[in-house]
């Protein structure tokens, strides 16, 4: 296709469909221009899909791939970098047959050739699902010890030099089913997620660091409430907390219980049990975090995958977060639709997002109609924020990558102001930035003064991956480090930075 016929010219699809086929296993040298600064001493580690196939058999959803643990090491002006696949039972299962094996977010498993057709007949009647534990998501730290997670109940431990695979963890079922992908890490080490429970809805869950025990034995639901539909719970990516309150958007996006139920007859991937409902207003629910009381809130139908941040101000509760028109994000994210996406004029607007507050007077009563307001015309997602210092409370900037495919420059670095609505960005031809994530300055005294460090992809060299060093102030380019790799270098979706306290050496 030239680009003459191209709705989207600016945006190179070809990065979703990159595999590796090498990890670096030792730390890998690259090539410094400019300075990286010397407070800057840590290990960065990223979580993505590190392949879009096993032998002939193709992925079909960006969530699925087998996960890649990608590492950047960041020490007296120098940085490495390593990739390694996250050893799952799927990853061991798959490898080992030279095909896809265990059915995915938006993938059904390939039947075995060896058995017979009685055994798949039979098979479809033994109400039991293979589940997916292939971590690809995110990457969080448990205590003293850092996981690999996505939205299934199954976390993997790495390590986090030598990226090797070092265990499982499973939460009990009669806990929680699903849970965000995103926990919150409170400053004493505790976390908080929010899941879906068999009995009770949706759940706070709560991991008390208890630095002399296991912190998945401390799991204790903390907080409930029931979904608005009770066969159609929202689907939920991410969720918020103020002091005070934990903060559940019930979007009108959902997982259809009774098509879970029927995947167990009709074995189908998980993405055909989502169903929207746009016709439907969207429900925002508090829960207050020291007596459980809730209180639910209504506005104008809205979809979102990620919250930025929530915080209490004079009297309300201000919820920010990236928010989409429908619930085509999911189906933009199947890879036969990317690889159509440059004669779909729709998919434009299945991944336009635009950051959105939601401001809840605390005093309001129940079902009261809330306003969302537009924080900054610019399509931005993954966003991160000085979350050390800032997380659930009153804040000022944040910062993500570029989300609109129909720009000049469709791979862009972007920070909003969300007081003012203005915004900076940094951008490259050919240019495709992960999210950036906040390093504070050691001795900080304003929200923005650190740096952004982003793994970046380049549209015109698929073995190549850098590591950029951003001002957070102005977004200038204080340092690059440019890393070539034997293979290609596939894209990443979330990560974490650990300071050199929970670090190894370079």
């Amino acid at each position: 296709m030239t680009d003459e016929k191209k709705l989207y010219p600016n945006y190179d699809m070809d990065i979703w469909f990159r595999t590796c086929d090498q990890e670096i296993t030792e730390p890998l040298e690259g090539k410094l221009k400019g300075t990286i600064p010397s407070w800057i001493k840590g290990t960065l580690l990223r979580n993505g899909p590190g392949c879009k196939k096993i032998g002939d058999c193709q992925y079909k959803h960006v969530f699925d791939g087998l996960a890649i643990i990608h590492r950047f090491a960041v020490k007296d002006g120098r940085a490495t970098y390593q990739c390694k696949f996250l050893h799952s039972d799927v990853y061991k299962k798959n490898t080992a047959a030279n095909r896809i094996v265990v059915t995915e977010f938006g993938t059904m498993a390939v039947p075995d050739p060896c058995r017979t057709i009685f055994d798949r007949i039979s098979s479809m009647f033994n109400f039991s699902i293979e589940q997916t534990d292939n971590t690809v998501v995110s990457v969080y730290p448990f205590g003293d010890q850092i996981y690999t997670m996505t939205e299934v109940p199954v976390l993997y431990q790495i390590d986090p030099e030598s990226l090797e695979t070092i265990g499982q963890k499973r939460l009990p079922r009669s806990l929680i089913v699903f849970h965000t992908a995103h926990p919150h890490v409170m400053s004493n080490g505790d976390l908080y997620n929010v899941g879906l429970s068999t009995d009770k809805g949706y759940v706070v869950v709560k991991f008390s660091n208890n630095k002399e025990g296991d912190i998945f034995e401390t799991a204790e639901v903390v907080g409930s409430m029931k979904p608005r539909w009770r066969l159609n719970p929202a689907y939920m990516h991410s969720f918020g907390l103020t002091e005070n309150y934990f903060v559940i958007i019930d979007q009108p996006l959902c997982v259809s219980l009774v098509n879970m139920v029927r995947r167990y007859i009709v074995p189908e991937p998980f993405s055909t049990t989502i169903v929207s409902y746009p016709e439907y207003e969207t429900n925002i629910i508090l829960i207050h975090r020291e007596t459980g009381a809730t209180t639910q809130y209504t506005t104008d139908t809205l979809f979102f995958m990620h919250i930025i941040n929530c915080f209490e101000l004079d009297g309300k509760v201000l919820v920010d977060l990236c928010t989409y028109k429908d619930g085509n994000i999911i189906d933009a994210m199947h890879l036969d639709a990317i690889k159509n996406m440059q004669s779909n004029p729709d998919y434009g607007q299945w991944a336009r997002s635009r950051p959105k507050r939601i401001t809840i007077p605390i005093d309001a009563p129940e079902n009261t109609k809330v306003e969302a307001t537009l924080l900054a015309d610019v399509g931005v997602e993954m966003p991160r924020i000085n979350y050390e210092m800032y997380n659930g409370r009153p804040y000022k900037y944040f910062y993500g990558m570029g989300s609109d495919v129909d720009t000049e420059y469709s791979g862009r670095i972007i920070k909003v102001d969300t007081e003012t609505g203005n915004y900076k960005q940094w951008y490259e031809p050919q240019c495709y930035p992960s999210e950036p994530i906040f390093i504070p300055h050691p001795d900080a005294k304003d929200e923005d003064d650190g740096v952004l460090l982003s793994s970046v992809l380049w549209g015109d060299n698929d073995h190549a991956v850098t590591l950029i060093v951003l001002n957070a102030k102005n977004l200038e380019e204080m340092a690059r480090v440019d890393f070539t790799t034997p293979s290609q270098t596939p894209r990443c979706f979330h990560g974490w930075y650990f300071p050199d306290r929970t670090s190894v050496k370079l």
